[in-house]
């Protein structure tokens, strides 16, 4: 019952909206262990949404599941308005071009420069010239605020949050409409991560990109994300804005949004909680 109150929620909580991403009843394990189980989740065009839980619930796991790197047991997912289950091999690689994906630490290849790593999509999908490639390589590093002189570097040579930056840079290389990032602020310290955040704001609105965000920052969450939805219990628990999570009666989610580490953000006054939230 409570599963069906939930979907019905959704539904009725996207109507007129555009929905880039749906997952329904999707159930993932492995071997007898269930990881998510009869997963529900919207995700709308033009928003970022912060997908957040507890370490080992399975938040990667679903984002690998929507990417089709792990297998899932049952359920749909449509991207796009596609399902990939029903796609022949040239509509799959043509809806794959408009994904980009950031993973946790970046995985950038530690034998190719900056500029060559950004144009491994470009290789993969595209037959461009290199003069072209470079180009476009130089216009994607300059978009996420890397050095000209940053190309040429290879991962090694790099600070963490260059690291970050470079591999946005090559989730962005094909102009994706939908993005994908994993733990993106992760590593970088405080200045760092409220840049990043800012950056990603900044490609959202000028770009129109639409962005999955796995995160743990309460920073991240409370800045630029426009809905949070909490993954516990296998699926999806509550789904909203910063107020419907500080709103849910659940231990773990008021623990998360109004521990001690939340403090400084979320005000234990509820009358001085918006004009500190930074919305």
């Amino acid at each position: 019952m409570a599963d069906r109150v939930n979907e019905q929620a959704i539904e009725s909580e996207g109507q007129g909206r555009d929905v880039v991403l749906s997952a329904r009843d999707v159930t993932v394990a492995f071997g007898s262990k269930v990881v998510l189980d009869n997963l529900n989740l919207n995700i709308y065009r033009g928003e970022i949404l912060g997908f957040v839980g507890a370490s080992g619930t399975g938040k990667s796991v679903l984002m690998r599941t929507v990417l089709r790197l792990l297998p899932r047991r049952s359920g749909t997912i449509k991207i796009l308005g596609q399902d990939f289950d029903e796609l022949d091999e040239p509509q799959r690689n043509a809806l794959d071009m408009r994904l980009g994906v950031l993973f946790q630490q970046g995985a950038l290849f530690s034998s190719l420069t900056v500029k060559e790593n950004i144009q491994v999509p470009m290789r993969e999908y595209l037959d461009l010239p290199r003069s072209l490639m470079d180009e476009l390589a130089h216009l994607k590093i300059r978009m996420v605020g890397l050095a000209a002189d940053a190309a040429d570097k290879y991962p090694s040579e790099l600070s963490g949050g260059m690291i970050k930056r470079a591999a946005l840079a090559r989730a962005l290389a094909l102009d994706p409409e939908l993005v994908f990032l994993d733990e993106p602020t992760s590593g970088l310290d405080p200045i760092g991560a409220a840049e990043f955040d800012e950056l990603i704001a900044n490609l959202r609105d000028s770009l129109g990109l639409t962005v999955y965000m796995v995160t743990h920052d309460l920073d991240s969450l409370f800045s630029v994300c426009d809905r949070i939805a909490v993954l516990g219990k296998k699926r999806v628990m509550v789904e909203g804005t910063i107020d419907d999570m500080l709103a849910y009666d659940d231990p773990w989610v008021q623990a998360y949004f109004r521990g001690k580490r939340a403090r400084s953000i979320v005000p234990q006054d509820e009358g001085a909680r918006h004009g500190s939230s930074g919305k």
